[in-house]
């Protein structure tokens, strides 16, 4: 039944509708990239990938997108940690605290260079790492706190330790699912953007459908 090409920075999010999408649609084969979210515009228009999602905006033109969730960010420390008994945390109060984040270019690094930058700070990092995935496990571990967005508390790799929510607005991450608005998409790649398109990312289940 073809095949449907999809490129995330990140695809914990996206276990839920992956797993029900192939279960509906056995046959069909699901080719992952993981691809910065800078590069994304460039493979879309190229038609080397038919779906991408990202946590940061891609601006560029002869893209659709449908924005699939605007979840707040917050930070995650190791038990015992002297913050982990508050409910929120301003960036001031983060300065000078070791941070465990992902390499340049990743959106959590940079959300946390974009909130320093806003306060002339700079965020003291003492781990840096290529696989996102592995922050909460280093953070657990004591090696330093992160930003880690609310929806890994409801997955089943959640964080052990304190989740602090920041005081700030800009504080959040918007998921969105991109793709070219000129480009002939397969049956495949409908189905695909369907489904991720209508899942309820609060209850971890496809949407409910009416009528």
């Amino acid at each position: 039944m073809g095949t449907v090409r999809l490129a995330s920075e990140t695809f914990l999010t996206l276990t839920g509708p992956l797993a029900a999408y192939k279960r509906a649609h056995p046959d069909i084969e699901i080719e992952l990239r993981w691809m910065p979210a800078e590069d994304m515009a460039r493979h879309l228009r190229a038609q080397e990938v038919d779906l991408c999602v990202a946590s940061q905006p891609i601006s560029a033109e002869g893209l659709a997108a449908v924005q699939l969730l605007d979840d707040a960010v917050g930070v995650a420390t190791p038990l015992g940690h002297p913050l982990a008994g508050r409910t929120s945390v301003s960036i001031d109060e983060l300065a000078g605290q070791p941070f465990v984040s992902a390499r340049q270019g990743h959106w959590q690094r940079r959300l946390l260079d974009r909130l320093f930058a806003a306060r002339e700070l700079t965020p003291k990092i003492v781990c840096e790492v290529d696989e996102p995935s592995a922050i909460a496990d280093l953070i657990s571990a004591g090696l330093g706190i992160g930003l880690v967005p609310a929806f890994a508390r409801r997955s089943s790799t959640r964080p052990s330790g304190a989740w602090i929510a920041v005081d700030s607005p800009d504080c959040r991450r918007a998921v969105t699912l991109y793709w070219g608005a000129d480009s002939h998409l397969s049956t495949a790649a409908r189905l695909m953007r369907a489904t991720i398109t209508g899942w309820n990312w609060a209850t971890g289940q496809p949407q409910e459908k009416r009528g």
